[in-house]
């Protein structure tokens, strides 16, 4: 796997205890950036921020709530000084029904967390990067926020939303060396997995051209870049990771 330079770069990861935003994480601190790992779970967040190296620090966080993501923040640039990166990677899938048996508690918890979180993680970071003339934020939306997959319109619909929002705030921020993109990954093996029915596993893996799920490091090594200086004229861009399955 190439590296790129982060070197003097601190950098934001949520959901980075595991999966996606684990391998993402990992690619930034080996590149030289100074990496806090934002998650629920704080245990597994310390335990990867630890086995990062020094300078890494792992800071319980809910997304869905915009204090406790103020104070996540607080703690971060108290600690590190300034944010450069943020990669947000944290996310839920729910479970699989139709919209008619959908509960409207699951809806709403899925996309307070996918949708809302996201929100909240890039208006708490924007502020600081526009005044310092620097940012790059790499926002993970889905494949099936392009595509829309049955039984599974909250998921689906609060990835959408991402993918709208990264497009607004691309254009938001322009004017300034910030880069705000997003990727549409298809499955890859996580514990998401275990949020879903494994007739919809079935189902999302049958719709890939490539015959396989996405591996982590390939998800990370784009994302990454996107993450990179060297990513300093795309924004507001939608970048695909979806194996082929992405007809737009």
């Amino acid at each position: 796997m190439n590296s790129l330079d982060f070197k003097n770069r601190t950098a934001i990861v949520t959901g980075g205890a595991q999966g996606i935003g684990k391998a993402v994480a990992e690619l930034l601190a080996k590149g030289g950036a100074s990496v806090a790992i934002w998650d629920t779970d704080h245990s597994l967040a310390r335990d990867t921020a630890e086995a990062l190296g020094n300078g890494n620090i792992a800071i319980k966080v809910d997304i869905a709530d915009w204090q406790s993501v103020q104070v996540a923040y607080s703690a971060t640039t108290d600690a590190l000084g300034h944010v450069d990166i943020v990669v947000n990677s944290a996310g839920i899938a729910g479970s699989n029904s139709p919209v008619a048996d959908y509960s409207v508690e699951e809806f709403q918890q899925i996309v307070a967390v996918n949708l809302f979180g996201t929100f909240h993680v890039n208006k708490v970071v924007a502020p600081d990067m526009r005044k310092q003339n620097y940012g790059r934020i790499v926002n993970i939306a889905s494949i099936a926020g392009k595509e829309g997959n049955p039984n599974a319109a909250a998921y689906s619909s609060s990835k959408a939303g991402v993918i709208g929002f990264t497009k607004s705030l691309g254009k938001e921020l322009a004017d300034c060396n910030i880069a705000v993109n997003c990727v549409t990954p298809a499955a890859a093996r996580t514990r998401i997995f275990d949020q879903m029915s494994q007739e919809h596993i079935d189902y999302m893996l049958s719709k890939i051209p490539r015959g396989r799920f996405l591996e982590l490091n390939e998800a990370a090594s784009m994302i990454a870049w996107l993450a990179s200086a060297d990513s300093s004229f795309t924004t507001g861009g939608v970048f695909d990771l979806s194996g082929g399955r992405a007809t737009y």
